[in-house]
């Protein structure tokens, strides 16, 4: 019997399909609709011209590792060392596969809080460990009694998602504190922190596991340039981790991609040299501050978003359907794309919400909400 028996298409490819199927406006996958930085692009000419169409060193280039770590000082008062401590990916999905192929063991077990992205549970499956599915607070925030409940002798990971997709929500220092007193009941536990949207927070700033000196030693983090420069066609991220851990998650990807394209890395390492990484907030707080306000003038409930560029919404005014069904709605009639949230969790659990990605050209929300103002309520 397969292992991934149960895993049918992604609920992201679906949608899209989906719009694309209907000629909807695609506001469902998270990726933006507007142009990279034409500085970008400058570089992707001048470098294609170079000799560096070959394997690039396994762990990355060298000097993007070197400004990987000096980025890391700057936006996070951590300093790493960049031959042992930084792991260039494919992705940031491949930086958590390899992780979690590499640290977790038969029957060991792994925390995944719901709602939770989907790329979560695969790897855990793949290596014959169990995973251990809790949930949220109905606003989205950890639940540390569950959580604490569910760890004992067998855990073997936690995996934390801050700022939080498909919420929005992010985490507060007596989260940290209370996660870092768990791991002091349970020291073998280790954590998995997917922070591909930590430069894209709004009014609270993103506190990272990179802040939290007691989790250095036990944690591996999980960027993502593809998120951060709006290019996820790139498929380029990267992870932190010590050294004592990133010995065996480099043996994983090793022998799962061996090395990242060299293009991108080659034209990554001299963007960080231009691009002012701080201003990436402010650029989506606008874009988040003028999609809700369009999002007033329809009978959508706000929920709050603190940082990603996902923005949640209520149906509970408009339908008593099940997420999924609206969402094939607001596509079939309204032509409008978004993500259910039941499919984030394990047990399909119903909260009337669904997901939008604002990360997109003011016209195209506009466009979006136009259509979304005439939904009609169905109660």
């Amino acid at each position: 019997m397969s292992k991934l028996s149960h895993i049918t298409s992604s609920i992201f490819s679906s949608m899209s399909q989906m719009a694309k199927e209907y000629n909807a406006i695609n506001l469902s996958q998270g990726f933006p609709d507007f142009p990279v930085d034409e500085r970008l692009t400058d570089l992707i000419y001048k470098w294609a011209k170079r000799d560096i169409h070959q394997y690039l060193p396994m762990a990355g280039l060298p000097s993007l590792l070197e400004k990987i770590a000096a980025l890391t000082q700057k936006s996070y008062n951590r300093k790493i060392n960049p031959l042992t401590d930084i792991l260039i990916t494919a992705g940031a999905t491949e930086g958590i596969f390899a992780t979690i192929q590499a640290l977790a063991n038969q029957n060991e077990e792994v925390i995944i809080l719901d709602p939770s992205y989907d790329c979560y549970e695969t790897p855990v499956l793949l290596c014959n460990a169990k995973p251990i599915r809790i949930h949220l607070n109905d606003d989205f925030t950890p639940n540390w009694e569950r959580i604490g409940d569910a760890m004992n002798s067998k855990t073997r990971l936690i995996i934390i998602n801050n700022p939080h997709n498909p919420s929005g929500r992010i985490w507060t220092t007596y989260d940290f504190e209370k996660l870092e007193h768990l791991l002091d009941l349970h020291p073998d536990v280790l954590v998995l922190s997917d922070e591909v949207y930590e430069y894209i927070t709004f009014e609270n700033k993103h506190i990272s596991v990179h802040h939290r000196v007691k989790l250095l030693e036990k944690s591996i983090i999980i960027s993502s340039f593809g998120k951060s420069f709006h290019i996820t066609g790139w498929k380029i991220g990267y992870l932190i981790a010590p050294e004592h851990l990133m010995k065996t998650i480099k043996k994983v990807h090793q022998f799962l991609v061996f090395s990242v394209n060299s293009l991108a890395q080659c034209v990554i390492n001299d963007y960080l040299d231009v691009v002012e990484i701080e201003s990436l907030s402010f650029f989506y707080q606008q874009k988040r501050n003028y999609f809700r306000n369009l999002l007033q003038e329809t009978n959508f409930v706000l929920l709050p978003c603190e940082g990603s560029y996902f923005q949640l919404v209520s149906y509970q005014l408009l339908s008593d359907e099940t997420d999924i069904d609206f969402t094939i709605q607001l596509v079939k009639k309204y032509g409008v794309a978004a993500i259910p949230l039941s499919p984030f969790y394990s047990n399909q659990k119903q909260t009337r919400c669904v997901r939008f990605c604002f990360a997109k050209e003011n016209d195209t929300l506009f466009q979006s909400v136009e259509r979304l103002k005439s939904l009609a309520f169905n109660k």
